[in-house]
């Protein structure tokens, strides 16, 4: 999940405790790889980071592929 930059500071954390919170349960859990998903719970931080490294990785790959959106 993601939320709009500037985003209050408590509203992120609620919805970060609260999605967290859904992500512990096993049948979700279950149900997400059922879909091809991975559940990872982090911290607003750690997904950012996340994100940040997914960006730099992805992009030097599309570089590298010469991949061009149509």
């Amino acid at each position: 999940m993601g939320g709009r930059e500037g985003t209050p500071a408590e509203i992120v954390d609620k919805l970060n405790k609260e999605i967290n919170a859904g992500l512990a349960d096993p049948k979700l859990r279950a149900r997400l790889s059922e879909l091809g998903g991975t559940a990872l719970a982090l911290s607003p931080a750690e997904f950012g980071k996340l994100f940040t490294e997914d960006t730099d990785k992805w992009g030097k790959v599309v570089r590298a592929a010469n991949i061009q959106a149509d």
